[in-house]
């Protein structure tokens, strides 16, 4: 029996590795754009820059130092030059695709930090593996401008995974989707009509305002938000706005707001203040070819009959009266149930006659202003 050479003996020391295969280094060196490991054969492993990562111009002096150990991939046996080849990047890619292809299969949640924004979607990187999430599933609204993503750790789940074409789709628009049902659920289980609740405003239109109560949004129709009159909501709330509404109607998943709070009713003392023979004022706030209205206070306005605007005869209240200009007349009429007063200048200026008489020689009408209000609001509604 030959003894071994020392050349066979040192040979014979060394560990047999193949291609593909699994193994454990320890830096002994690292450069900018290489890391040299010894993976305990009898060449050092090679690990470049683009096998360790799929980042650009990563300085891998910064990500290990030596003695530190790692586990990596033999892409190559002997790259020419009698050294191993190894890679990184590849076994966590491997690594990633089970644990992608687990979280396929069991729904699981996954959060990452949005690596790229591009122009149909975002991509996001898990265990080295790049996920895809279209435009279409990164909300449940239309976002016309991805970028404000950029940099943002989400929350998505795998809806498509396809190892073989490296296709992997990720969704996020479904996790919000459930969110808000869930949402949804409680405030219905909490709320009920007549309550008073915070909400925030979301979108304002011509027609009024939707609030969002947290689960679902409520509409504050134009009618609901004063006692008074609002002729542009634009002009009252801005989108962001937090305020104090309450439940006026609540019909499946559709709810009716209104900051016509019963304490705030201008009516409730209006028996006192706007009693018959009492002298009142207020502003024109618009007319009709048979008067004027006159806003005494917001959400009280009274009628000035054409016919009640002076003792000589006029023809329509615009030839000699404006919109703004304050009015004092005297209390023909009132009548609470249904919230309708009725003005009299001419009254005044017939110190002589009674009320009663002024009102039944001149012939004052009453109009049901809310109705009126109320239509108008309805007929703005209908044309916005």
């Amino acid at each position: 029996m030959s003894e071994l050479t020392f050349e066979q003996m040192l040979e014979e020391s060394f560990k047999t590795i193949h291609t593909g295969e699994v193994v454990e280094g320890t830096v002994i060196d690292v450069k900018p754009e290489e890391i040299i490991l010894n993976i305990g054969y009898k060449s050092d492993g090679v690990l470049t820059r683009n096998e360790y990562t799929n980042e650009p111009n990563v300085d891998l002096t910064t990500v290990v130092k030596p003695g530190d150990t790692m586990e990596v991939k033999v892409l190559k046996v002997n790259d020419g030059e009698g050294q191993v080849l190894l890679t990184y990047k590849r076994l966590a890619a491997d690594r990633g695709n089970k644990r992608i292809e687990e979280a396929y299969n069991n729904k699981e949640v996954l959060k990452a930090k949005v690596a790229q924004v591009l122009d149909g979607g975002l991509s996001v990187v898990v265990e080295e593996v790049r996920i895809f999430i279209p435009a279409s599933l990164v909300s449940d609204t239309y976002e016309k401008d991805l970028n404000k993503y950029a940099g943002q750790e989400i929350s998505f789940v795998i809806s498509e995974y396809n190892p073989k074409r490296r296709r992997y789709i990720g969704d996020r628009k479904q996790l919000i989707l459930a969110e808000k049902a869930e949402l949804q659920k409680k405030l219905f289980e909490t709320i009920k009509v007549g309550d008073a609740v915070e909400g925030t405003v979301k979108n304002v239109t011509d027609f009024g305002a939707f609030i969002d109560l947290g689960g679902c949004d409520g509409l504050l129709h134009i009618s609901e938000m004063s006692w008074g009159r609002v002729e542009n909501p634009k002009k009252v709330f801005k989108v962001g706005d937090v305020v104090r509404v309450l439940i006026k109607d609540i019909v499946g998943t559709k709810i009716a707001l209104s900051l016509k709070f019963e304490d705030e009713n201008p009516w409730k003392d209006a028996a006192d203040k706007y009693a018959v023979g009492n002298v009142v004022s207020g502003k024109v706030a618009r007319m009709t070819d048979f008067g004027a209205f006159i806003e005494l206070e917001p959400g009280i306005d009274a009628l000035l009959h054409v016919s009640q605007i002076a003792k000589e005869h006029i023809e329509k209240p615009s030839d000699v009266l404006k919109v703004g200009e304050e009015v004092t007349a005297k209390v023909v009429d009132f009548n609470e149930a249904d919230k309708k007063i009725s003005l009299s200048v001419k009254a005044m200026l017939v110190p002589d006659q009674s009320a009663a008489k002024a009102d039944e020689d001149a012939d004052v009408v009453s109009v049901d202003i809310e109705a009126m209000i109320s239509n108008e609001s309805a007929e703005d509604g209908a044309e916005a």
